[in-house]
């Protein structure tokens, strides 16, 4: 799908590109794969000139840097007001601060005015909260979120890497007393870690959110350079991660053998996949290369049986209560009983809790 065929995020009126640019990758500094400042911006350049328009960083990439080299473009070339710019808030910048990170008011507050001050904006777009701060109550957050949202200096806000009952509670709690409602969960999410579709995917659904995957292609295992008998250990990526296991390899196979078919790259089947996943599923594409950017956007549509040989392959063994409701289902099918109909009436109050699995 081209850049500039846009979407809604979620349940708002916020639109984005059907691919959101990464830019965990942008900067080099010490204990990160990433790529220059010069790169960076030919990458971030290209994105935009195909008419991408939904950027995402987070004040912990490069230590900071991936905010900056963002802000210096923005400031140099302009074109601030046409991006959705996203980040997001969690990690402590001043370890000697014990309140220089998590999710607490202050906290909040100290590290969105370090953003915006990189990023050389008075306003971020979309505000993530980078994973679950435990040690903060959940209504703290929600009420201080809505606040920024509240002051103009944030548009809309999101959740990663979140539990789903955490989530559910969040979201309730800003429905219930008129605060700004989440809007998308970032989380891990491709052909290789589905997990997601047990209980987060199911609720972002329900509940009007947007997924916005990262890692889309696991590590690069989706990219097209991992094969079987193919040694990639002179690569960056293999310097933090290992190599795939045999159960991935079998996944990675037929995405190889279908891209073969298709004539495209491994990486166009594993990101169209994706977006061809139920709800709104807006996929994080990250590049340390220029052409990595390029091979990621190459436009395909899978059909129905490719759709279903990948499915087959790939499905997690999301064990209970979520393998319950997708045998339910299933089971209910087969004797001819519809889920969302009439007759669901007769199954209180299990398929209730099921019908929109």
């Amino acid at each position: 799908m081209p850049l500039d065929h846009y979407v809604t995020l979620g349940r708002s009126g916020l639109r984005v590109s059907p691919f959101a640019l990464g830019a965990m990758t942008f900067g080099e500094d010490p204990g990160a794969a990433g790529a220059s400042v010069e790169e960076s911006e030919k990458i971030l350049r290209t994105y935009l000139d195909r008419g991408g328009n939904f950027v995402d960083t987070a004040n912990f990439y490069t230590n900071g840097h991936s905010e900056k080299i963002l802000g210096d473009f923005f400031r140099s070339n302009g074109g601030r007001d046409r991006v959705v710019l996203a980040s997001k808030f969690f990690f402590n910048m001043h370890p000697g601060d014990p309140n220089g990170g998590g999710a607490g008011r202050r906290s909040i507050r100290r590290q969105l005015e370090q953003t915006l001050r990189r990023l050389q904006t008075d306003h971020l777009d979309l505000y993530w909260m980078h994973n679950w701060d435990r040690n903060t109550p959940v209504e703290e957050t929600m009420r201080v979120l809505d606040d920024l949202v509240g002051s103009g200096k944030v548009g809309y806000i999101g959740f990663s890497n979140v539990p789903a009952w955490v989530t559910a509670q969040a979201q309730t709690m800003a429905v219930l007393n008129g605060w700004t409602p989440l809007i998308a969960l970032q989380v891990e999410y491709s052909l290789l870690a589905r997990t997601v579709e047990g209980e987060v995917a199911p609720l972002a659904r329900d509940a009007g959110m947007a997924l916005v995957p990262w890692s889309p292609l696991k590590n690069g295992f989706l990219s097209g350079k991992y094969r079987r008998d193919v040694q990639v250990a002179d690569s960056e990526r293999a310097k933090f991660v290992d190599p795939p296991t045999e159960d991935e390899f079998k996944v990675i196979d037929v995405v190889t053998a279908i891209a073969d078919e298709t004539g495209t790259t491994a990486a166009a089947v594993s990101l169209a996949w994706l977006r061809q996943r139920e709800g709104t599923v807006v996929p994080i594409i990250g590049a340390r290369k220029l052409e990595h950017l390029e091979s990621n956007l190459e436009e395909v549509t899978l059909t129905a049986e490719q759709l279903a040989t990948l499915d087959a392959v790939s499905r997690p063994d999301l064990n209970y209560p979520a393998n319950l409701h997708g045998e339910l289902r299933a089971m209910l099918q087969f004797a001819g009983t519809t889920v969302d109909g009439e007759h669901s009436a007769i199954y209180p109050p299990l398929l209730q809790s099921s019908v929109r699995y």
